[in-house]
């Protein structure tokens, strides 16, 4: 074969290799911008510009067309991309990571029509693999679970095409084959096949090494905590619209799980932050934290530093368990009285009231435990009526901005009937629950004064709305008052024995000062409309089970976690290997006791016992020579009939025949034919007879002779005769 015929042979598969190449590469792309892009992390406009590119060049590959960009425009675009770096750091984003991702995008773009070389397809699969390390970084959703096994499986493909191809550009022999158009689809599904499996390998034994390497730290993914709109909204100064904000959000903010059986706490409330000065505008947080010392078995003791007096009050303890998800906040939500926090945090404070705050910069807010009192107030009780006590910081929680002044006339109009301070807090809560509607649209013009507008005009909102209505009108009767943020209890998912928190489940409520009793809490906001559940709600509750499977276990991995996993698995290897040696046990027991008893019953009746022992024996004898008897006896009725089965018939009766002549001393061989066999017998009249006798069985056999079979026992019979 000349040089020029064994290259064109050696590169017949160049084209289709090619071609799926491009594919991949383009799909290795498409699956890394996708990891990035369902992070939230990159700005809509980069996510639109990239977007149209990667369609582009996607129609490009499916229409098996190539567009390369000049190499002289090619330069010009990617200095331009540093330019705009430079310009993207210091002007537009101001944040190095941010300027950085948006530098290798753009140039992603340009080298995605301008790859003509080897390097250029390197490259681009090495910045697909930065933006799946990028978008790790950025999420902790699960959601990366389904985008990187698409990257791995599209990679696996990707770099076993460019092993072909650089093996198909150095092959200096190949055999000449003919053209086949079902080549290239073939190749196909054996690359899919084989990406497919290499894939589910690679993630199997990562699964393994993630699982059993030892961790020494907690979670690194967990640290990753960027602030967004809920952080704001539970931050030390929070403007009047905020929460509503939140509300409007459907994505999940935590789960709690809560202990033992818990039937009254649907209306469980998670407090987040408490504010108390207020200027017409925006709540805040002036209080001053201080700092819980660690105990030495890592947990934290909280206790109220308001002043607060629950000797009237019935307590009711509360242990639970909360994962938040990356939100960027520091502030931990607990139930109503907290007692105390367990997880792992180096430093924690609590303000004057009782908010607690992760002061660890290296361990943001995730999973922690606590335990809580939940008062519940003796309304009867005679001794609140009239009842006083000095409160610490009473001028904080009776400031007052300028009012409305049809504000305090109706606080006064609406509890001018009430005998001490908790029936009038009753009534103001009572009066905004049943007067007032409920609404998260908020207004497009933030009025000069919300609150009159919120009493007088609009009257509805939502509930931080409500919540501050009530507490300036309890201030405005002397009561002492602030207002809280958090969350309701949320959604209950039977699957994981949680509730789900949502965003739409933030709230705000009321804290009055009632002597005697400290703190209590005060709903104002009338209840929303309830959405009607669905099969869709159902499915949903399936997706947080596994996003909650995929935090607890992937993302929150830690020294506990193996260690808990070592235990449980050892704990149920020897459940395991205890039921097995039981089973065994129980088995051999029983096999000793039916043997005990089949001694006792042939002790009994011996003769009985072992006539049918004989019985048994020998059907079982008839049995395994079933099979043999049968064909005997078949043989014999077909030898018996010879007519009826003449091909049958004359191969019984030539095996006859050549064992009656080996033992008068002429075996026949199995290489010889009936011809030979014949030539070696000695004997004149033997040799005749055994000549007729082949004679019929040829004809018997091969000719289906009937006539000729049923002549075949005759012959037999003179060849048995003796001279």
């Amino acid at each position: 074969m000349s040089d020029g015929s064994t290259q064109a042979a050696a590169g017949s598969l160049a084209p289709q290799i090619q071609r799926y190449l491009e594919a991949a590469v383009y799909l290795l792309i498409l699956t890394g911008f996708g990891a990035l892009a369902s992070t939230g992390g990159v700005d809509i406009i980069t996510v639109t510009a990239v977007g149209t590119a990667l369609a582009l060049r996607g129609l490009l590959v499916a229409r098996r067309k190539s567009w390369i960009l000049p190499e002289r425009w090619t330069s010009i675009l990617t200095i331009a991309c540093v330019a705009f770096f430079v310009l993207d750091y210091f002007l537009l984003s101001g944040a190095f990571l941010t300027a950085t991702v948006h530098l290798l995008l753009f140039v992603m773009m340009i080298r995605l029509f301008s790859a003509r070389r080897d390097r250029d397809q390197y490259f681009l699969a090495v910045v697909a693999f930065l933006m799946v390390l990028a978008a790790a970084v950025m999420t902790v959703d699960s959601s990366f679970l389904l985008t990187f096994g698409a990257f791995v499986l599209t990679s696996v493909a990707t770099f076993v095409l460019m092993e072909m191809r650089h093996s198909n550009a150095k092959a200096s022999n190949s055999a000449r084959n003919k053209p086949d158009l079902g080549r290239g689809r073939r190749m196909g599904y054996a690359l899919s096949s084989t990406a497919i499996l290499l894939a589910v390998f690679m993630l199997l034994c990562a699964s393994l090494f993630f699982f059993l390497l030892p961790r020494a730290s907690a979670g690194y993914l967990s640290s990753y905590s960027p602030g967004n709109l809920v952080s704001t909204g539970f931050s030390d100064n929070v403007q009047l619209g905020r929460i509503g904000q939140i509300q409007q959000s459907s994505s999940t903010i935590m789960h709690v799980q809560l202990d033992g059986e818990q039937k009254d706490v649907l209306d469980l409330k998670l407090r987040g932050v408490t504010l108390s000065r207020f200027n017409g505008k925006s709540w805040s947080n002036p209080q001053q934290k201080f700092v819980v010392p660690r105990r030495p078995d890592g947990s934290f003791a909280l206790s109220r530093k308001s002043g607060a007096n629950t000797r009237n009050a019935v307590l009711r303890p509360l242990h639970y368990r909360v994962w938040v998800e990356p939100i960027g906040t520091n502030v931990f939500f607990l139930a109503a009285t907290p007692s105390l926090l367990q997880g792992d945090y180096r430093a924690v404070a609590i303000d004057d009231g009782s908010a607690v705050f992760d002061l660890d910069s290296e361990h943001p807010v995730g999973r922690y435990e606590a335990s809580s009192v939940l008062p519940q107030p003796d309304k009867q009780n005679p001794e609140v009526a009239g009842a006083e006590m000095p409160l610490p910081a009473e001028a904080l929680y009776l400031q007052l901005p300028p009012l409305d002044a049809r504000i305090p006339q109706l606080a006064s109009q609406i509890t001018k009937s009430a005998p001490n301070d908790y029936d009038r807090a009753r009534a103001l809560e009572a009066y905004l629950r049943t007067q007032f509607g409920y609404t998260l649209q908020l207004p497009r013009v933030t009025p000069r004064d919300p609150l009159a507008n919120f009493l007088f005009e609009r009257k509805e909102g939502h509930c931080e709305y409500f919540a501050s209505a009530m507490a300036v009108m309890l201030r405005t009767l002397r009561i002492p008052s602030r207002v809280v943020n958090g969350f309701r209890l949320g959604e209950y998912n039977d699957l994981t024995s949680q509730y789900v928190v949502r965003g739409s489940d933030a709230h705000s409520w009321v804290e009055a000062y009632l002597p005697g009793y400290g703190w209590v809490s005060f709903d104002p906001t009338p209840p929303g409309a309830s959405l009607p559940t669905s099969r869709w709600a159902r499915a949903m509750l399936y997706l947080d089970a596994l996003s909650s499977t995929w935090r607890e276990w992937i993302v929150n991995y830690d020294l506990g976690h193996q260690v808990a996993l070592g235990r449980g698995a050892a704990h149920t290897g020897q459940e395991a290997f205890e039921r097995v040696q039981d089973w065994g046990a129980s088995q051999y027991d029983a096999l000793l006791e039916r043997a005990r008893r089949a001694h006792a019953a042939l002790s009994a009746a011996p003769k009985k016992w072992s006539a049918l022992c004989f019985i048994l024996l020998l059907l079982a004898l008839l049995l395994i020579n079933a099979r043999p008897l049968w064909t005997i006896y078949w043989n014999r009725r077909m030898a018996a009939n010879p007519r009826n089965f003449p091909q049958q018939s004359a191969v019984i009766w030539f095996e006859r025949m050549t064992r009656v002549v080996a033992q008068r001393g002429w075996e026949k061989a199995l290489e010889q034919t009936p011809q030979e066999f014949i030539s070696t017998i000695d004997d004149p009249l033997l040799q005749t007879h055994v000549a007729r006798f082949i004679h019929t069985y040829q004809a018997a056999r091969f000719g289906n002779s009937r006539e000729d079979a049923s002549r075949l026992p005759e012959l037999y019979r003179q060849i048995l005769r003796p001279r």
